[in-house]
């Protein structure tokens, strides 16, 4: 079968052209194909260093009898979120109405025309403990695409009609947050404030994934310059510091990892990613931590920059140790064991927004 994504500027897409599904990139051309066939769409959306992204290429997308299942019932669509960012934030909208845990690879399945009526995110192949497999999920969907057509066209119209009526978030074009607006998100971030480990908990559980959120301490920063908010800067510099002794920092390259998985920073999910890295060098030069922002310096330089002189998008997560496929492997070794290994791959996209990040930071570091 030949792929449709083996030419692709997307490295993301270009890591699926092998895979036994018969994958469309994004564009009319696929709506057109479930027109004709009359089948619903399966878009597949995520990005080249996502950990889960790559799980579910090599559980589902790889297996021939789940490739099999979406070749003959679905017109399937992959997807770089960073190439459509609408599109991303589009489906990402709609996925809300399905389910709490957002995230990637983004799984919907939508109309012809590309009206979303179901979502999720990653699926293991089969039923695994509460989670539903993959498999199963494409054969209840394609049976309700055949059998109750009346209700899924009728949760298409329903999502449609709250994505159109969303109010806009405060900030949106068109208006600014009050001065209300930003006292009350102060008060809230300060609330949020883990005061064991750093960072803030939020989400109404200690447990979930902790992001360093970078612009929550640039707020917070900013808020800090008011004789108003005295106390906001110190919540943001004690985030940066413990960010920066947790295994989220990277102390051999410097840079940080995209989130943890538990509270107190460990277990991270080891992409690194150039917008949290240009966000978190402006929260560390703010923060007056040296070390921390010569190391993001020395990241985006010695890794990310690339022969144009533009900054990549990303690094992956997972590396080649001994044969097999590793998250975090090479991380966990030091510089000389590093040395002796590949490192985890660049995505060398240039992101025009991305970089502006970047080059703004690197000019206020000096």
């Amino acid at each position: 079968m030949t792929s449709r994504l083996a030419d692709s500027r997307s490295p993301y897409l270009r890591g699926h052209a092998g895979n036994p599904v018969a994958w469309y990139p994004w564009g009319p051309e696929a709506f057109a194909e479930a027109a004709r066939r009359d089948v619903p769409v399966f878009v597949s959306i995520g990005y080249s260093t996502c950990h889960w992204c790559h799980v579910m290429a090599r559980e589902s997308f790889s297996d021939d009898a789940i490739a099999a299942q979406l070749n003959e019932g679905f017109v399937a669509i992959k997807v770089d979120r960073e190439e459509h960012p609408d599109v991303d934030t589009t489906y990402l909208a709609a996925a809300a109405a399905f389910t709490p845990n957002l995230g990637w690879p983004l799984s919907v399945f939508a109309t012809p025309a590309g009206v979303p009526f179901y979502a999720g995110t990653y699926y293991p192949p089969r039923a695994r403990g509460p989670a539903p497999g993959f498999s199963d999920v494409l054969a209840a969907v394609r049976e309700a695409w055949t059998e109750r057509r009346g209700d899924v066209e009728g949760t298409a119209v329903a999502i449609a009609h709250a994505l159109r009526a969303a109010p806009a978030p405060p900030g949106a074009p068109g208006g600014l947050p009050s001065t209300d607006d930003l006292a009350a998100a102060a008060g809230l971030l300060a609330a949020a404030e883990d005061r064991t480990f750093g960072g803030f908990l939020l989400g109404g559980s200690a447990d979930a994934p902790k992001f360093p959120l970078a612009t929550v301490l640039r707020f917070l920063q900013e808020r800090g310059l008011q004789e108003a908010a005295p106390l906001a800067a110190p919540i943001a510099a004690r985030t940066v510091a413990a960010i920066a002794a947790s295994p989220l920092r990277d102390p051999v390259g410097g840079g940080f990892f995209r989130y943890a998985t538990r509270r107190d920073w460990s277990a991270p999910h080891y992409e690194r990613m150039l917008t949290d890295n240009a966000q978190l060098l402006d929260a560390a030069v703010r923060a007056q931590a040296e070390p921390v922002a010569t190391g993001i310096v020395a990241y985006l330089i010695d890794v990310l920059q690339q022969p144009s002189g533009g900054f990549g998008a990303a690094q992956d997560s997972e590396s080649i140790i001994a044969g097999e496929r590793s998250e975090g492997g090479y991380y966990a070794q030091d510089a000389a064991g590093r040395a002796q290994l590949a490192p985890p791959a660049v995505d060398g996209k240039v992101v025009s927004g991305w970089n502006g990040l970047a080059i703004g930071a690197l000019a206020r570091a000096g």
